[in-house]
């Protein structure tokens, strides 16, 4: 199995007393050691108006990485298309590739919270074909080799080359979040690689992961069970006063999550990361909390069932777990 990692730096705003840069050089030094451990990537969130600091310019924050390693692939999970002009947004990954010696992976969506629909001012009936039209303009923008005209129902560009052109061909890989039926099986008709979410439990995880792998080898292609990363909270505990606890905060943090998602007019996207009613339930049907030996029963079984890809979402956010990760728990899935 290859392990990546999912999240990303947090940074408030605060008096003197508080050093907002912090969060994100932390994160940047766990990162360097995670390469170190041979950790195979790194996939950023990207999140507005939140309040509590999550990474909002994802792409930047990911060509500080790329600088800073040399072989972790560096992820967007996801950059959401509607908040974006397509083609600057084209230009700023390429960018990314090109200065990483092509390890970008880019994941894409159209956003599921209340808070950035608000925010931005978009209405959330629009997400879907705002989400078509500039992946439209994304993919022509990396593979014309000449100059094109775009002129389409939220975005017109004239007579435009982008550069630079992105090292892996023909573009960086598209990874999509998806979870209903549709989505997998249109994530597999488009030629998209699939990231399964944080939330679900594991049973429901091996049921997307085969919708997706039938879908794939339905349109023809050889099935890679590299191209699905399945996100898992971790949390290494030693006893059962630790494990609570992990269960508590991660309680919480889903609970923060439901609530900045609440479409709050009329329709729109509804994510199927928001499909849970009790989040305890959530955390001990879909979580990595336990000791070692309980996390690598737990990997095996998603191993049986053909996933070979795993982010993990680490919630103490500590160096000392991923060595624990690493020297306890990747051995035995070697």
């Amino acid at each position: 199995m290859k392990f990546g990692l999912f999240g990303g730096a947090s940074s408030r705003r605060g008096g003197v007393a508080r050093d907002s840069t912090q969060g994100y050089r932390d994160f940047i030094d766990y990162i360097v050691e995670a390469e170190d451990l041979d950790y195979h990537s790194v996939f950023l969130v990207e999140h507005h108006f939140t309040g509590f600091g999550q990474v909002s310019a994802s792409l930047n924050l990911l060509t500080y990485l790329a600088a800073r390693t040399k072989r972790m692939r560096l992820g967007t999970a996801v950059v959401v298309l509607p908040w974006h002009n397509p083609v600057l947004l084209a230009e700023q990954a390429a960018t990314v590739d090109l200065l990483s010696g092509g390890r970008l992976d880019f994941g894409v969506g159209k956003g599921y919270r209340a808070n950035e629909f608000h925010g931005f001012n978009v209405k959330a009936d629009e997400a879907q074909e705002l989400f078509l039209e500039s992946l439209e303009v994304i993919r022509r923008a990396w593979t014309s080799e000449e100059r094109f005209t775009h002129i389409g129902k939220h975005w017109t560009f004239q007579d435009i080359v982008v550069e630079p052109p992105p090292i892996q061909s023909p573009h960086p890989p598209l990874w999509l979040a998806a979870g209903s039926e549709a989505g997998l099986n249109w994530a597999a008709e488009n030629q998209f690689n699939l990231l399964l979410d944080q939330i679900a439990s594991f049973t429901t995880i091996q049921e997307r992961f085969a919708t997706y792998r039938a879908a794939v080898e339905a349109s023809g292609r050889v099935f890679d069970p590299m191209n699905v990363a399945v996100a898992r909270a971790l949390h290494i505990t030693r006893n059962d006063a630790e494990r609570e606890e992990a269960h508590q905060q991660r309680s919480r943090l889903l609970s923060g999550i439901s609530r900045l998602s609440r479409i709050r007019e009329g329709g729109g996207p509804q994510s199927t990361m928001l499909q849970y009613n009790d989040t305890r339930l959530a955390t001990e049907e879909g979580a990595l909390i336990g000791p070692p030996e309980e996390i690598i029963d737990r990997l095996l079984q998603m191993r049986e069932g053909g996933i070979e890809y795993v982010l993990l979402i680490d919630i103490t956010g500590s160096r000392d777990s991923l060595r624990i990760f690493h020297d306890e728990v990747m051995p035995a899935l070697s």
